[in-house]
Parts: C-alpha cells; sequence; structure tokens
C-alpha cells in the first residue's frame, strides 16, 4: 500500500510528459492576394495545369544530355542538396532533446569528514542523467516542428533550385542554337557583300560605277564583319554561361552537333493550360517553401511562449559508491538519487517578452514573404501567358517581311543592274533584308523561350510537397 502515491505521482508525471501541452498558434494558411484567373483570355479556361517532367517536355536529346549533366555537376544544386544534410540534422537534435541523454559517470573525491575532520575518500560509478528538461509546456517540441518545417523548406528549396536550373540550361542551349544560326546568315551575308564589292571595284574600273558607289559597298562590308565579330564574342559568352551552369565545358560532341543548327529545326515543347492560379500554391516549390518558413516561424511563436512558465529539469544517477576504489562493485554498494528541479522566471529584464515580439514579428515577415512568392509566380505565369498569345503572330509577320525584303532586295538589283535606280537603293534593301533576316532568328529565340518560362512558372514538373519526418 505504501507504494500507491509513489506509483500514482509517477503515472501522472508520465502522463503529462506524454500529453504535454503547445503553445503553437493554430495555423491557417493565408489566403491568396491574387485574382482568380489569369488576366490572359485563355488562360481562363477550365483544366490543371499540368508541369510534365522535364524528360517529357524537352525532347531535344542533346539538350536532355546537357540537363542531366548540370543536375549531376552544378555546385549550387549540389550546395541545396547540402543544406537538406544539414537542416535534417538540426532537426534530429531538436528531436533529441525530447529525450534523457544517458552517460556513465564516474566520480572521485576526498575530502574532510564533518566533526572529526578525518580525510575520506568518496567512489562512484554508474548511468547518469544530466539536466534533462521535462517538456510539460511544449517549448522543445514548439522547436522540433520550427526544425521541421526548416528541413522541409529546405528540400523545397532545393526543388526550385532544380527547376531553375533546367530552365536555366534550356535557356541557355537555346541561346547557343540562335548564336549559331546568326553566326551563319552573318556569314553569308558578309561574303555576299564581299562579292558586291568586287563587282563594285570591277564596274569603277570599267568606269561604269562610281567610287561614292564603291565606298558605300565598302562600309557596308565592314559593317556586316563588324557584326561578324560581335556575335562571335557573343556566341563564346554564351558557351561560358551555359559551362558554368553545367559545372564543365560544354561535352566535345554537342559542341560539334551545334555547327548548322538552326532553331526551326528544334523539337516543339508541349502546349501547357494554365489551370488556376489557386493551383500554383501545390505547384511551385518556392511557394511551398515560403509556406514551410511561415509554419517554422509560427512553431517559434509557441517556444517563446512556452518560455513563460516553469522549466523542470531532471537529473538521476544510479549505480555503485564506496569509500574505498575496491568496494565500489561489492553488496550493498548499490544505489541512486533523482534531484528533479524547477526554475520559474520572475524578473529577466523583458528577454522573454521581447523574445515572443521578436517571433510574432517574424511571423508577419514570414507572411508578407509567402504573400510575395504567390504574386511573383502570379506575374511569372501572366507574362509567360502574355508571351504566348502574342509572339507566334510577332513571329509570323516577321517572317513575312523577311520574304518581303529578299523580294524587294531582287528588285533592287535588277533595277540598279538596268540603270532605273542608284546603288544606293541596293545597299539599303541589303541593310533592311539583314536587320529583318536577324529579327526573324530574336523572335523565335524569345518565342521558344517564352515556353521555357511559362514551363517553369507553372512549377517545372517538381515532385509534389514533401511530407513527413526526416530520418
Amino acid at each position: 500500500m505504501t507504494n500507491h502515491p509513489r506509483t500514482t505521482a509517477i503515472a501522472l508525471a508520465t502522463a503529462l510528459l506524454l500529453a504535454g501541452c503547445s503553445f503553437i498558434p493554430t495555423y491557417e494558411r493565408p489566403a491568396a492576394p491574387v485574382p482568380a484567373t489569369y488576366a490572359t483570355t485563355d488562360a481562363a479556361a477550365p483544366g490543371t495545369a499540368i508541369a510534365a517532367p522535364w524528360q517529357d517536355y524537352f525532347a531535344e536529346p542533346r539538350l536532355r544530355q546537357l540537363i542531366e549533366v548540370a543536375l549531376a555537376n552544378n555546385r549550387d544544386l549540389r550546395v541545396a542538396v547540402l543544406n537538406i544534410e544539414q537542416a535534417r540534422a538540426t532537426f534530429q537534435v531538436r528531436r533529441a532533446d525530447l529525450y534523457p541523454g544517458v552517460g556513465l559517470a564516474a566520480n572521485a573525491s576526498r575530502a574532510p569528514a564533518a566533526g572529526s575532520g578525518d580525510l575520506t575518500n568518496s567512489f562512484s560509478v554508474g548511468l547518469a542523467v544530466s539536466a534533462w528538461e521535462i517538456d510539460f509546456f511544449g517549448r522543445i517540441a514548439s522547436l522540433k516542428e520550427q526544425a521541421l518545417a526548416q528541413y522541409l523548406a529546405t528540400e523545397e528549396g532545393r526543388n526550385a533550385a532544380q527547376v531553375s536550373l533546367v530552365a536555366a540550361v534550356a535557356n541557355g542551349w537555346l541561346n547557343l542554337l540562335a548564336d549559331e544560326e546568326l553566326l551563319d546568315l552573318s556569314r553569308q551575308t558578309l561574303a555576299s557583300r564581299e562579292e558586291s564589292i568586287r563587282l563594285t571595284k570591277m564596274r569603277l574600273d570599267a568606269g561604269v560605277a562610281s567610287e561614292l558607289d564603291f565606298r558605300q559597298a565598302e562600309s557596308l562590308t565592314q559593317a556586316a564583319r563588324a557584326t561578324l565579330a560581335q556575335q562571335q564574342r557573343q556566341r563564346a559568352l554564351d558557351e561560358n554561361a551555359l559551362a558554368l551552369l553545367l559545372g564543365q565545358a560544354l561535352p566535345d560532341d554537342i559542341r560539334a552537333s551545334l555547327t548548322g543548327s538552326r532553331l526551326a529545326a528544334a523539337p516543339a515543347m508541349a502546349q501547357l493550360p494554365a489551370g488556376l492560379p489557386s493551383e500554383l500554391l501545390t505547384r511551385r516549390p518556392d511557394i511551398r517553401q515560403a509556406e514551410q518558413q511561415l509554419i517554422a516561424a509560427n512553431a517559434n511563436i509557441g517556444a517563446a511562449r512556452a518560455a513563460f512558465f516553469p522549466r523542470i529539469s531532471l537529473t538521476a544517477q544510479a549505480g555503485t559508491a564506496s569509500g574505498e576504489l575496491s568496494g565500489l562493485f561489492k553488496s550493498g554498494s548499490w544505489g541512486f538519487t533523482i534531484a528533479p528541479s524547477l526554475l520559474l522566471p520572475i524578473f529577466d529584464a523583458g528577454r522573454n517578452q521581447a523574445n515572443l515580439e521578436s517571433a510574432q514579428a517574424g511571423r508577419s515577415i514570414a507572411v508578407a514573404q509567402y504573400e510575395k512568392a504567390i504574386q511573383t509566380a502570379f506575374r511569372e505565369v501572366s507574362d509567360a501567358l502574355a508571351g504566348q498569345a502574342t509572339l507566334g503572330e510577332q513571329a509570323q509577320a516577321q517572317q513575312l517581311q523577311a520574304q518581303a525584303e529578299a523580294a524587294r532586295l531582287q528588285l533592287s538589283d535588277l533595277r540598279y543592274r538596268n540603270g532605273v535606280s542608284s546603288y544606293l537603293d541596293l545597299l539599303d534593301a541589303q541593310r533592311s533584308l539583314f536587320t529583318a533576316q536577324q529579327a526573324v532568328v530574336q523572335v523565335k529565340l524569345a518565342q521558344l523561350q517564352n515556353q521555357v518560362a511559362l514551363y517553369k512558372a507553372l512549377g517545372g514538373g517538381a515532385p509534389e510537397a514533401a511530407a513527413g519526418n526526416p530520418s
């Protein structure tokens, strides 16, 4: 019967420990501060946004190879993965704080005995629990929830980094294709103008053409040569930028295959329905990351509130003690000690209140950052949809203009050869055709990169939201 009160006390303490309590505010996802539909008419149609895996969306085999190389070697992505490992370890540290740490303790002391003053020895060895905080008010549990949310946020950050990397490699590849096409166009134009200046020189020597015609042809030829040099430099810069994304030099086989490449020959990307803005909350990893950071800030408030309540800790030791080293493990030397302690904050010069106010301000900041992430995503999708709606028409009109300029050049050349028009008209037609041909390539590049931007803006085939505790 004498054990019943002790048993009841232990059972009550265990129940309180297991049940605990939490001061974490109830989490409610903030409303999305964006319209319910996109402004573009086509985007308002019903449907779910589809962000296919990048392997399905990017059909070009060489581009797929480059993306795989970048995913394996890109240093920014590697840092994002290591951030996950660091956050996982931090969570495991917080989780371990919920449990008592047991260690081997050994002590030896020599001190005067009370009364007689004779020196006495004391030896002890055993298992010890040192200052284990019993989390009655959920302070440690709140910190654990905060660490878990931060871990999940780093996972989403890694997903966002992967989406950005895939899109950046795709854009870099398209830039190289455009560079190659523009280089070929510049070489052809330069060769044509060198032939033109040769013929003009012959006509000048024969007294058929004036020196003014010759100088105009020479000027246009040097302009073409300068444009070629500029585009060669841009081609080198774009390859260097892509190599940085890859984490290594462009593979030799891919570099060799670029010669003669055309944007028009690039495999088409699938059309993606935009769906509704609300779907971005689950598709975009950067939005999911911002929400996890908001959840972490919310949990931090619970830890700050719990700091106002007593901290109960327990120190215990079980083992053997003796006045002689040889008697440590003899019968009758075994025992245990338990020393609970309670600390109730009374005066801390406002530290706990300041920590609570800081946590509440941190949550308000996280809310604003979460809303900004949603607004940024909405704008990126809207921009890509606007480009999708107009770039096709622009590309078609640009192509028709280039065809008209080519016909104009033929007519101007014919009129000049028959003495109907001046050489200046022919040079102007050559300049206009070159400019129109360059514009065709640039608009096609913008059209393809806009498709990449829409793919990225819709979530880019990122994995679904992470769930569960890290092991």
